[in-house]
């Protein structure tokens, strides 16, 4: 788990361009991201069928953030992860989802992760993980 982890935050934060003295904002959507590593709504490269249900949708309501993936769940099919991630990279919530799950929703309350993790933006990352459709990431602000 440590190794995707690492690679996770890594990616991320390769794919957010984030050089020092970086002074535009970056885009999920215009950042380039490795192909076949990593998907978005307006970039699902191979998956471009596959938008509706593997794109993370965010909900934010004041330090809620709800992530909903409209995906089945069944055993061979499913929605492995949420992940909130940083502009930096650090993971500030993640939930583990089963095929047994009746939906893929994750809420997480940042604010319980505030005195863990200190971030300089509002941009954060909502990433889904679908065991056959990859990694999708979805950018928002918080």
């Amino acid at each position: 788990m440590s190794n995707r982890r690492t690679f996770l935050k890594s990616s991320l934060a390769v794919a957010a361009g984030l050089a020092v003295g970086h002074v535009s904002p970056v885009s999920a959507d215009t950042v380039s991201f490795p192909n076949g590593i990593v998907y978005t709504k307006n970039n699902p490269g191979k998956w471009s069928q596959k938008v509706n249900g593997h794109a993370p949708i965010v909900n934010v309501e004041g330090n809620k953030v709800t992530v909903t993936t409209t995906h089945v769940m069944t055993d061979e099919h499913y929605i492995v992860r949420h992940t909130i991630v940083s502009e930096n990279g650090d993971v500030l919530g993640e939930k583990t989802f089963s095929p047994s799950d009746a939906e893929a929703k994750s809420v997480f309350e940042l604010s319980d992760v505030s005195s863990k993790y200190v971030w300089d933006t509002t941009t954060l990352y909502a990433t889904s993980f679908c065991n056959k459709h990859d990694l999708w990431v979805t950018e928002f602000e918080a």
